[in-house]
């Protein structure tokens, strides 16, 4: 091609020869593909990961139903125009409602409720431990659901992530946190083990959004998905919200709160829904089960730099468990296949 450039003699020339051969663009196109779909489901994990800790203070401010129920509205609004099919797509089967519905009341609904709740009850250090079970939760789901393979080492994840999670639950204090009213932590043991529970309720529900997007992504736009299952959880939320705004005072709600809340909702509902499914077009669902590690790292980062908690002896070893469980989870095999390298 270097030749074929150097004899054309003139830039028209030259752009015609390059318009004739398609093969490098083709190869640089496909260089960056993955990357790409990597930095999506990175970028989507850590905004997850940013509003669960940002949403401690929000739980303290609005109720969990009224705060879910905003949260599923506003970002109704923004994804109006997505909600129309696109001219490539086919149309919706009975399983893909089905589908669409259970990543909704699942990966939406529910793991709001129980992030929420659990957040609520507990520290945000407490949270990123046990949202660190994620990778692990997502392959078994894989493995029961999808029928794909695991080793010892997913295994051994999960027997740590649950050990990590019995050491938070067995703890009778939380972590040291500044005396900030919305950075302190829970002293009630029973209240900290319940929000402990709820949160690995979470960890399950993301599992199965992880699992269940794979599916929807081989059918459905990633911006019809997220405005679809947005709106579906809406409506679930739509009869307790009601409920609770007829009750509540709008006007004691301060400007930086509702900021924050808009934030909450474009990033839980939008980016992260549209980023995650458009990773997940070309990165396998086991794959991408790895970049859930950015979740409870963003959401302690905030806990301690954002809020001012602290770790204590049992919390650190907590998270080392969990960090060596997301290691053992997502390092990838050392397989060589001869169709690689053809």
């Amino acid at each position: 091609m270097v030749t074929a450039l150097g004899s054309a003699g003139s830039w028209p020339a030259a752009l015609a020869t390059l318009a004739h051969d398609t093969r490098p663009a083709h190869r640089v196109t496909h260089r960056f593909q993955k990357p790409l779909a990597y930095a999506c489901l990175a970028l989507s994990m850590t905004l997850v990961g940013s509003y669960v800790a940002l949403s401690k203070p929000l739980v303290t401010i609005l109720p969990v139903f009224l705060l879910a129920w905003l949260r599923f509205g506003i970002a109704a609004i923004a994804m109006m125009a997505w909600l129309k099919k696109p001219p490539d797509e086919g149309p919706l089967d009975r399983r893909t409602w089905g589908l669409l519905f259970l990543e909704s009341f699942l990966g939406n609904f529910m793991f709001s409720i129980c992030m929420l709740f659990g957040v609520s009850m507990t520290s945000t250090l407490s949270a990123g431990v046990i949202l660190s079970a994620i990778p692990a939760a997502s392959a078994l789901m894989g493995w029961y659901f999808l029928k794909e393979r695991i080793g010892w080492r997913i295994w051994a994840a999960v027997a740590l992530a649950v050990l990590g999670i019995a050491l938070l639950a067995l703890a009778r204090s939380g972590p040291a946190a500044a005396t900030q009213g919305l950075a302190q932590a829970p002293k009630d043991y029973p209240q900290a083990l319940w929000g402990n529970l709820l949160l690995f309720g979470a960890v399950l529900c993301e599992a199965a959004y992880v699992v269940i997007g794979k599916r929807l992504s081989a059918t459905v736009s990633p911006k019809r998905i997220a405005a679809l299952i947005n709106l579906n959880g809406f409506a679930l939320c739509t009869p307790a919200g009601l409920y609770l705004a007829w009750h509540f005072d709008f006007g004691a709600v301060q400007v930086q709160w509702w900021l924050l809340l808009v934030f909450y909702a474009l990033a839980a509902s939008v980016w992260v829904v549209w980023l995650w499914m458009t990773g997940l077009k070309t990165i396998p669902a086991t794959q991408a089960g790895v970049f859930t590690v950015m979740l409870p790292v963003a959401a302690a980062a905030i806990g301690i730099l954002g809020f001012g908690e602290q770790f204590t002896q049992v919390q650190a070893i907590a998270f080392g468990l969990a960090l060596i469980s997301l290691l053992l989870a997502t390092l990838p095999e050392r397989r060589v296949h001869k169709s690689d390298q053809a």
